[in-house]
């Protein structure tokens, strides 16, 4: 059950342009909501509230919090689960240290991130540290599997609104290049456990004199579950990105790299660090113990190593010489030169891919102009997907977003499924041997043979998560009565055991001729025919794949991820409502803070609002409420139709505009409905003075713009000083409260 105070709706808080919007928008929500008789209440998920109540010893009592994560973690598993859920830092090291010493400033005794712990105490606290970096959010909270996909009246909209796209050339050398041999994919094994099999798993590394170093024990998996292990060797990882470095500087293109730094926290940015440390190779030869003295770690990127050789001269020359000797790369911001291997946060696969596809293949490169790519993507597991979506763009020329279809997504994602490369089961061996899983019953599950410097891993899907995941594509293939792809290779160790699930409930609920399984190759080619026609296709994947695939297909339908729709069906009966993608967020945080104008769209809000509010109205029996959330609708609607959504420059309508459009258009709907007379009646003088009052708001919202905007910090803002730079209306907030 959930704790007796909780409020019919959570609202998360979290972090950057997210954050910063629901200072505006959360108060009209709650006023709104109010005359339904719906509380909503906050939780504090945000990294700086995270790292927060990690150290509870180390504050005063006013500086305490309560470790909110958990508590959602616990509501999640309940019935009553409600929760609306915005986009979170998953933080690198470089992100997590800022925030430290952010912290730190406004006078938190934090102890420092150790870099490399020695004493008890530094090794406490970076297993604190390490417990909050990285994707450790979202497997907390997804106690469901995911259901993803344009909502009707987002999707019409960008169909009567199509974005631009570049143009794709046959000729382009725009290509992605992955390892052919010694990454996961290929080194994959898989097995799903039987009842004498379940129980307790440890998992160790056995040297070649015999010497037994147990990585993780404490592990207890039941009967049904698909458990892999797989590993990268760092030899054929540093051969294969010298390889690579030298054909791109041959073929005159950029080189880029594409991982995913922040939710896979353990293995990616290792793999970054041997990209940087290739790339400067001459320097970390030449330098190594120089570099190594100044606390240099290529995993944090050559913006945290340029900053810890600063002033020296030789070093300084050197690095420079190195990148110029290379092929250009492809760059995160030209202006500032902020490369592709300058920070590992700024290295997020599903934002920078499909935002290069929709470009035509063409990358910023270091001149401020554009340019074909060689789009580096180590492990073949899913580079397939990108390699034959710009295999099949060369050939058809790009997505008309005014006559394309759409991909709907129905993710297995819960309990934790393929949490690849995020969490503890995920080490960088420490010496020659082999690694095996070991079972309750003595049983050696897998094994394999490792090196110094591999990167092996683990990951497991339960059984319960995957029937539910069945089940809830078989629902939506029933409600859209369309193509439904099962994305899973029968050559891949993991996606065989899958299908070994897969197909006896498709055939036992009568459904498997209304299925296709194949391979990501095979089903993004038909998936993109598909959509060319105008049709709806449901891509049914795993964990990896619902993450890559629900930014790929609506920045190209849509122009963004934003603004999905994002239900989360709690396997105990609750619901957890996304609000899209916060990639871009860093971005508007900077144009906020230098001229008081935030780009950021709420429409993913608008639309996990309104399916949060009509999902308490059928599990609690609140009509009011349901007339609430179709109200959310109609406004929702308005926005779109009436162009309302954010500007991108200083001077134009921003997201405080949109919210107060928003408010305005809800409230119109609730004046004009017939289901609730005293709700119509409420809202009616509502409507009235939002409408009369419009040209005055405006004006007070734009009045605002134009200056540098003091928030009292980036991670841990300052809630006055926030609220004063998004609700800086006089007259919008005498009306909403």
């Amino acid at each position: 059950m959930a704790e007796p105070n909780t409020p019919d709706i959570v609202y998360t808080k979290v972090d950057e342009a997210p954050e910063l919007a629901s200072a505006s928008l959360l108060p009209i929500i709650r006023t709104f909501a109010a005359a339904a008789g719906v509380s909503v209440g906050t939780r504090d998920i945000s990294l700086a509230g995270r790292i927060i109540a990690a150290f509870p010893e180390a504050l005063t009592e006013a500086q305490r919090q309560s470790d909110d994560l958990a508590v959602l973690g616990e509501l999640v598993k309940t019935a009553e689960a409600n929760v609306i859920k915005l986009p979170n830092v998953s933080a690198s090291v470089p992100q997590l240290v800022a925030a430290v010493k952010e912290l730190q400033s406004q006078g938190y005794a934090l102890p420092d991130y150790p870099e490399a712990p020695a004493s008890e105490a530094e090794h406490q606290a970076r297993a604190r540290y390490d417990a909050i970096k990285g994707s450790a959010v979202n497997p907390v909270l997804r106690e469901g599997n995911s259901d993803r996909r344009a909502a009707v009246a987002v999707k019409k909209f960008a169909q009567s609104n199509p974005h631009s796209m570049g143009t794709w050339a046959s000729d382009s050398k725009t290509h992605v290049s992955s390892m052919s041999s010694g990454d996961f994919f290929s080194n994959e094994k898989s097995a799903t456990l039987s009842a004498a099999q379940a129980g307790a798993v440890s998992i160790e590394l056995v040297a070649a004199d015999g010497t037994t170093t147990v990585l993780k024990d404490g592990i207890t998996l039941p009967a049904g579950t698909v458990v892999d292990a797989t590993f990268m060797s760092a030899k054929a990882l540093d051969a294969f990105l010298a390889e690579q470095i030298a054909a791109t500087r041959a073929d005159g293109i950029l080189f880029s790299l594409h991982m995913k730094a922040t939710m896979m926290k353990v293995s990616d940015p290792i793999i970054f660090g041997h990209a940087v440390k290739e790339f400067l190779k001459p320097v970390f030869e030449q330098y190594g113990a120089e570099l190594e003295a100044a606390g240099v770690n290529p995993n944090s990127g050559i913006g945290d190593l340029m900053a810890r050789i600063k002033g020296k001269a030789e070093l300084e020359a050197a690095v420079k010489a190195a990148i110029e000797a290379g092929p250009p790369m492809y760059m995160v911001n030209s202006d500032r030169g902020i490369t592709n291997l300058h920070v590992p946060s700024d290295v997020i696969i599903d934002a920078s891919m499909p935002a290069l596809i929709r470009a035509g293949g063409k990358g910023w490169g270091p001149d401020g102009k554009e340019a074909d790519t060689n789009c580096v993507i180590p492990d073949n597991s899913y580079a397939p997907v990108y390699d034959e979506a710009i295999s099949y763009f060369k050939e058809t020329g790009a997505l008309d977003p005014a006559t394309a279809g759409t991909v709907q997504n129905i993710g297995l994602m819960a309990q934790k499924a393929e949490e690849y490369g995020s969490h503890p089961t995920t080490f960088e061996i420490p010496a020659a041997g082999t690694v095996r899983m070991v079972l309750e019953n003595g049983e050696v599950l897998h094994e394999h043979a490792v090196e110094a410097g591999d990167i092996w891993r683990s990951a497991t899907a339960r059984q319960a998560p995957i029937e539910d995941w069945v089940a809830l594509a078989i629902e939506r293939q029933a409600a859209e009565g369309c193509q439904a792809i099962f994305w899973l290779d029968e050559a891949r160790a993991h996606d065989a055991e899958l299908i070994r699930y897969v197909k006896p409930i498709l055939e036992a609920k009568g459904v498997a001729d209304k299925f296709l399984i194949l391979a990501p190759r095979e089903a993004t080619r038909l998936t993109f025919e598909t959509i060319r026609k105008g049709e709806t296709s449901i891509a049914i994947t795993g964990n990896v794949l619902r993450d890559y695939l629900t930014d790929l297909f609506p920045i190209l339908e849509l122009g963004t991820s934003a603004k999905m729709l994002s239900i989360v069906k709690l396997m105990q009966g609750g619901g957890l409502f996304e609000t899209g993608a916060g990639g871009s967020a860093p971005k508007h945080v900077q144009q906020l803070v230098e001229e008081n104008h935030l780009r950021w769209d709420s429409l993913g809000e608008f639309c996990a609002l309104g399916e949060s509010l009509k999902f308490l109205a059928a599990v609690k029996g609140n009509a009011k409420a349901k007339v609430l959330g179709e109200a959310v609708d109609i406004a929702t609607q308005g926005i779109l139709d009436s162009n309302r959504s954010p500007s991108r420059r200083v001077g134009q309508p921003d997201n405080r505009d949109s919210h107060f459009w928003f408010a305005l258009y809800w409230a119109e709907a609730l004046a004009a409905q017939t289901s609730d007379a005293e709700l119509a009646a409420h809202f009616a003088p509502v409507a009235k003075a939002l409408s009369e009052n419009a040209e005055k708001i405006v004006s007070e919202l734009a009045a605002a713009q134009g200056t540098p905007a003091d928030l009292g910090g980036y991670y841990h803002t300052d809630p006055v000083k926030t609220e004063a730079v998004m609700r800086p209306s006089a007259t919008l907030n005498a009306i909403i409260g």
